[in-house]
């Protein structure tokens, strides 16, 4: 495998000291086949600010069977498959690990502590369920990337709930105590604030670290 990219840093807000009541902090991730994007948001819970933000390569993007080596497994040769398996798993948990200690590092800049995190995904589906191999495929690729994000904020010592993209916005505001309407106008407003990107990418990762800043 060729060497992976680090994680890269976009811009961000200038934010004073945060006071007592305010210093803590959540990471939140949309994992993608193969990608990331990560958020580091600063509380309250009722007034969030986005610290950072990070673009995390979870694998070689220039090499395909690394980035999908299920599809070998199951369209090329499976003992070579699994090799890749393993060898893909290792490396994003790798690279999503040293992001998520980047994203720590950050908030302690900012005298915060990060307490939780969360992650969107874009499916929960049970990869088994699925009959055509190559759907099986592609379901077992993201159940791979959102393990090993998992994997990653337990070895950084964090808890996290995972969500799916399209029941997550709802969800959220239910969590927040906000209306899914003002709830979308203040990811718009923070969007504002640090600049581009923001994407539905960017919004994602910010939910589940917004949900993540809710005292449990």
């Amino acid at each position: 495998m060729s060497a992976t990219r680090s994680p890269r840093r976009t811009a961000q807000a200038t934010l004073a000291p945060p006071s007592a009541h305010d210093a803590k902090a959540a990471i939140g991730y949309r994992v993608r086949t193969g990608t990331a994007t990560a958020v580091l948001l600063g509380g309250p819970t009722t007034s969030p600010r986005v610290l950072t933000r990070l673009q995390v390569p979870l694998c070689d993007a220039d090499d395909p069977d690394v980035r999908q080596p299920y599809h070998v497994v199951t369209e090329q040769d499976e003992a070579r498959g699994m090799m890749l398996v393993r060898q893909t798993m290792k490396a994003a948990t790798d690279l999503a690990t040293r992001a998520t200690e980047q994203l720590m590092k950050r908030a302690e800049e900012e005298r915060r502590r990060v307490r939780a995190a969360g992650l969107v995904v874009g499916s929960d589906v049970d990869p088994a369920s699925l009959r055509s191999l190559h759907v099986r495929a592609h379901a077992l690729e993201g159940r791979l990337y959102r393990d090993a994000v998992e994997a990653a904020l337990s070895a950084c010592g964090l808890t996290c709930n995972v969500f799916v993209e399209r029941e997550v916005v709802a969800q959220a505001a239910a969590l927040i105590g906000k209306d899914p309407s003002e709830l979308k106008g203040t990811l718009n407003a923070l969007g504002r604030a640090v600049g581009r990107p923001w994407g539905a990418q960017e919004k994602m990762a910010t939910i589940a670290a917004w949900v993540a800043l809710v005292p449990k």
